[in-house]
C-alpha cells in the first residue's frame, strides 16, 4: 500500500477542512465549500471523510456546532440561546433547541443550569479545546480495516469492462425504492424472454447518497442485453461503451452494500486511480431471493482513468 505519501497528503488535507469548520461554525458549511478549501473533489471529499472521521461531514458539523454551543452555555452564561444558536450556524433558534436536545436531551435553558458532570459527552468539548485532529496511526487503522473488509472477500482488480448495451427505467427517490422499479423492469423483460440464469441486472448511480438529497437520488434500474430491442413506455435503452474499472465481486448481503462501496473507494485512493465522469454501476449475476443466505452476487464496478 502506498501510505507515506498519499496518506500523509490525504491527512493534512482533512485537517485543512476539519480545521476550516471548527474555526467558521457560524458561516454556512456546505460539501462543496469545504471539499475545496482541503483541494478535493466533493466525490472523494465525503467518502475519505466518512472512512477516517467515522462520521458523516453533515453528522460532524453538527455535532461540532451542538459541543460549541455547550461551550458557551457552561462557561459565557451571560449570552443567551438565541445569540449562541447564532454563533454556531443555526437559522433559528427552534432548529437550534431541537438539536441540542437530541444530542444532549435536555433543553439548551436547562443544559445551562445543570452540572456540566451529568454529561458524558461533555468531554468532548473539554478534550483539547474541543479540536479534531486526524492522526497518521488513526488513518491508517481506518484505511486498513476497509482494505482489509474487502481483501477477505476479494482479490480487487482493474478490468476493461466491454461495452453494455441496456434497457433501463429511470428513478428518482430514496433508494429503497428501487427495488419496486426492477420489478416493474422485470415485468417488462419476461415476455421477452429476458429473464433467465444468464440475465444480468445492474444499477448505475447517477448521484451519492451522501451528497443528494434521498428524496432526489437518481438511479437507473437495468438489464443487460445480447441485442438491442425496441422499447416502449417508461423503459429506454443506453449503452455503456468499453471504460477501464476497479471491479470487486462480492457475495454480499443488503447490509454490506455501503461497506463494499466504502472498501472499494479506498482501495482507489490507496492505488493511486480516479475516478472518471462515467457513473459507478453495480451488476448483479443471481437472484438474492433464491441465494440460501439472501446474498446478492455482484460486481461493484467504479470506472477510472
Amino acid at each position: 500500500m502506498k501510505t507515506s505519501k498519499i496518506a500523509k497528503e490525504n491527512i493534512a488535507r482533512l485537517n485543512i477542512a476539519i480545521t476550516y469548520i471548527e474555526e467558521n461554525l457560524s458561516e454556512k458549511l456546505s460539501l462543496k465549500i469545504i471539499a475545496e478549501k482541503a483541494h478535493f473533489s466533493p466525490f472523494h471529499f465525503h467518502r475519505l471523510f466518512k472512512i477516517i472521521v467515522g462520521e458523516t461531514l453533515h453528522n460532524f458539523i453538527n455535532r461540532k456546532r451542538i459541543e460549541k454551543a455547550a461551550s458557551y452555555l457552561l462557561h459565557q452564561k451571560e449570552k443567551n440561546s438565541t445569540e449562541i444558536a447564532e454563533k454556531v450556524g443555526f437559522s433559528n433558534l427552534s432548529s437550534f433547541s431541537k438539536s441540542f436536545k437530541k444530542f444532549y436531551g435536555i433543553s439548551p435553558n436547562k443544559f445551562k443550569k445543570e452540572s456540566p458532570d451529568k454529561f458524558s459527552k461533555i468531554s468532548k468539548i473539554e478534550s483539547k479545546n474541543g479540536k479534531v485532529t486526524i492522526t497518521f496511526e488513526q488513518y491508517i487503522c481506518n484505511i486498513n480495516n476497509a482494505l482489509n473488509w474487502l481483501k477477505m472477500r476479494t482479490n480487487t482488480e482493474i478490468r476493461q469492462m466491454d461495452s453494455l448495451e441496456l434497457a433501463y427505467i429511470s428513478h428518482k427517490g430514496k433508494m429503497e425504492a428501487i427495488g419496486n422499479v426492477y420489478d416493474r423492469l422485470v415485468k417488462w423483460a419476461t415476455p421477452k424472454g429476458l429473464i433467465n440464469k444468464a440475465t444480468r441486472m445492474l444499477t448505475i448511480y447517477h448521484d451519492s447518497p451522501k451528497i443528494t438529497d434521498p428524496n432526489k437520488i437518481r438511479m437507473s434500474a437495468c438489464i443487460v442485453l445480447n441485442e438491442t430491442l425496441k422499447v416502449d413506455g417508461e423503459v429506454n435503452l443506453r449503452n455503456i461503451k468499453p471504460v477501464k474499472c476497479i471491479v470487486s465481486r462480492l457475495e454480499i448481503t443488503p447490509n454490506e452494500f455501503q461497506q463494499a462501496w466504502e472498501s472499494s473507494f479506498v482501495w482507489m485512493v490507496e492505488n493511486g486511480y480516479k475516478k472518471t465522469t462515467i457513473d459507478p454501476f453495480e451488476i448483479y449475476y443471481n437472484n438474492a431471493q433464491e441465494h440460501p443466505e439472501n446474498k446478492f452476487i455482484v460486481d461493484v464496478c467504479i470506472p477510472v482513468l
